[in-house]
Formats: C-alpha cells, sequence, structure tokens
C-alpha cells in the first residue's frame, strides 16, 4: 500500500517543491492563515501521524498471536489484493484522464467531459477512497482472525480513517461541486463511495437540467 501511494503522489508532483494535494490550497483560502497553521500542527503533522500508526496496529496484533494459516486468513488475503488492485485501477484511470484533459486544453480545446464519469468512476464517485478504507479494514479483521476474537481495541484505527474520509469525500465534492455544475448530476446518479450500480436520471431531474 505504501509503495502504491507513493508513487500515486510521486507523479503528480506531490514531493517536487512546492508540490502537495490541491485540496490544501483550496483549504487555506477558507481559513485566516494563523488558523491554517495551527490546523496544520495539530492535524496534519500531529493527528495523521499517529492515526498511521493506529491503522497499522492489527499487525500487532497478528504478530501477537501467530499460528496456523487457515482458509479464513486466505480468504482476508484474496480479498486484500483485490481492494488493492481496485485501487491502483482507479489510481491509473484518474491519471489517465488527468493527462487526456491537460493534452486537450494544450490543444486549445476545452475537455468534455470536465471530470471522470467511466472505468470504476461510474459505479462510484470515490473508487480509490473506497478502496483504501477498505484496505485497512481487512487488516483490522487480519488481527481479529489471529486473535479469534473481533473484540480489539485496535478497530480504533479503521474507524477514526473511515470518519476522516468522511470529511475529505465531503470537501472534495464541495471543490468539484464549484469548479463543474455539472458535477450535480454525477451526484444524482452515482454512488459516492460504494462501488453500486448507477441509478437512473429521473423526468423531473432531466427536465432541471
Amino acid at each position: 500500500m505504501g509503495a502504491r501511494l507513493t508513487f500515486n503522489f510521486a507523479r503528480k508532483g506531490g514531493y517536487r517543491r512546492g508540490g502537495e494535494d490541491y485540496r490544501w490550497e483550496a483549504l487555506r483560502a477558507r481559513m485566516p492563515r494563523w488558523q491554517f497553521e495551527v490546523f496544520n500542527l495539530l492535524f496534519i503533522v500531529i493527528y495523521q501521524n499517529i492515526l498511521l500508526l493506529l491503522i497499522a496496529l492489527p499487525a500487532s496484533t497478528a504478530y501477537r498471536h501467530q499460528g496456523g494459516f487457515g482458509w479464513l486468513d486466505v480468504a482476508l488475503a484474496v480479498v486484500f489484493l483485490l481492494f488493492t488492485t481496485g485501487e491502483t485501477i482507479a489510481d491509473q484511470q484518474q491519471w489517465d484522464f488527468q493527462q487526456w484533459k491537460k493534452a486537450e486544453r494544450a490543444a486549445g480545446r476545452e475537455p468534455n467531459p470536465r471530470f471522470l464519469t467511466t472505468g470504476l468512476f461510474r459505479i462510484s464517485r470515490h473508487p480509490n477512497f473506497f478502496f483504501e478504507q477498505a484496505q485497512w479494514w481487512v487488516l483490522f479483521f487480519i488481527g481479529c482472525a489471529a486473535a479469534g476474537s473481533l473484540w480489539q481495541w485496535t478497530v480504533i484505527g479503521a474507524a477514526l480513517l473511515t470518519v476522516l474520509f468522511i470529511g475529505s469525500t465531503r470537501f472534495t465534492e464541495q471543490i468539484s461541486l464549484s469548479r463543474y455544475p455539472e458535477y450535480a448530476d454525477y451526484q444524482r446518479t452515482t454512488s459516492v463511495q460504494v462501488p453500486w450500480w448507477p441509478r437512473r436520471r429521473t423526468a423531473e431531474a432531466d427536465a432541471a437540467a
């Protein structure tokens, strides 16, 4: 997971001088400088590093309860790999779309569509968010399988990560909607995170559009 995340962030320019996720710029614009500096210290520097430790702790549970490797372990490992593959595909689809978008603008054309709605993004507005969380929940269940019980306090890591993604998704959606008014139609027809069949547009929605 770490290698995939590092690669995806690097090719977007995240490790170049001044490189960052586009959402931080949008967040800074909404806050006085001092508030963002406090947010940076408490949330980005401190809280997120604590969260990284918490979501990895189920591995410690599995290490402390070493035993046989049964069918449940195999099933969880397969599901984990499927989720990792899903996120890798979603990241690549988004990357390919953004490269196409840049090429269209470089050629003097307005990209149409202006955001990705095909591939995995046809069944989820944020498939990469879904698969990222799902992998950490599977890691938690791997720890549970090793310990032989679902009652593990390490669930706090996956739970807090899910809460973080709920907030991150809402903020990302606000930015997308402010940039692309047609994003509202996409919201009406497509699941926010959990992959699901697209909903049909109603006649009333078509008339309003």
